[in-house]
């Protein structure tokens, strides 16, 4: 064996204890992080699963007792439960439709250069960058009937005006309107990012062909940024779903159960009253089987329109 050899050969052993002791390195940083992520995320997922079948109250102190799908049954037999979903819906498609409406108006704007506009767009992405609690309170301040600004903008000084959130005519809308403040922006965003993709030789097209500006939204515009818009749907529906810190920071679920979505409803089942963990857990799992429903619908018309399978 020639000393050529024997050099290479140290060399690729070198390389190897090398590439072990990278690996050895890259999995000592990355198990903690997997651990951690088991047991934050799946094993809580599997137990509430489990949970979702048996009868137990996390404060009674009984060990869970398995009744199969009873609770399942329960919650799909109760008339309450089917209005607080039928509320969820409603304020969903008009809190996502006025969301897509608005934050493409607002897109629209924005994408055509004028001065400041880089300023504006920067302050119409504050409201999303707020804690949704926050939010909540500023504005049960701003629909106060006594001190809050928004009577008085309207109008309607104490004591004419209403109390937005304390009259069940209103309070939905009066949470829908927060939401669309707070959330406009982002379907805003998305769209903004579709718009400025959009080459610049197809309106070049259009307009030597003397396409009209409405013929030129319908087939350039539209098309083009429609894929990322139901991106946006999709997300904020799935939020809508799930809405809970606006609603309890203005009304609470009130008045009554003018705006009881499933989300504030899981929320009593689960830490207010008798703590019903199985029946809150099954319910979870029958909001999370809906909003996977809808997002499969989103998704496969969403690979319509990108011309896949």
């Amino acid at each position: 064996m020639t000393a050529t050899t024997l050099q290479a050969e140290k060399v690729a052993q070198r390389h190897h204890v090398r590439r072990i002791s990278d690996k050895t390195i890259q999995t000592a940083f990355i198990l903690p992080t997997m651990v951690l992520l088991i047991l934050w995320n799946i094993f809580p997922l599997f137990y509430s699963l489990y949970l979702s079948f048996t009868e137990y109250s996390v404060i009674a102190g009984a060990p869970p007792k398995w009744i199969g799908f009873e609770n399942y049954r329960n919650i799909l037999s109760s008339p309450l439960i089917w209005k607080y979903f039928a509320l969820t819906g409603r304020f969903a498609l008009l809190s996502v439709g006025l969301q897509t409406i608005i934050g493409f108006a607002m897109a629209m704007i924005v994408r055509a250069k004028f001065r400041g506009s880089g300023f504006i767009t920067t302050l119409i992405l504050i409201p999303m960058m707020l804690s949704p609690v926050v939010v909540g309170k500023f504005w049960a301040m701003i629909y106060n009937p006594t001190f809050g600004p928004l009577n008085y903008l309207l109008g309607m000084p104490p004591p004419r005006g209403p109390d937005w959130l304390a009259n069940p005519q209103f309070a939905l809308w009066a949470v829908v309107l927060v939401d669309v403040w707070m959330w406009s922006p982002f379907v805003m965003l998305l769209c903004l990012s579709g718009l400025k993709a959009i080459p610049e030789y197809l309106y070049e097209a259009a307009a030597i062909d003397r396409a009209s500006a409405w013929f030129q939204f319908w087939r350039i515009t539209l098309p083009q940024v429609a894929p990322l818009l139901m991106i946006a749907i999709l997300f904020r529906t799935i939020e809508a779903f799930k809405q809970f810190d606006v609603v309890m920071g203005l009304t609470g679920g009130g008045p009554g159960d003018a705006t009881e979505l499933v989300a504030v409803n899981l929320y009593r089942i689960a830490f207010l009253g008798r703590f019903d963990t199985g029946i809150a857990s099954a319910f979870a799992y029958i909001v999370l089987i809906i909003i996977i429903s809808i997002s499969n619908l989103y998704i496969r018309y969403l690979n319509q329109l990108r011309g896949e399978a």
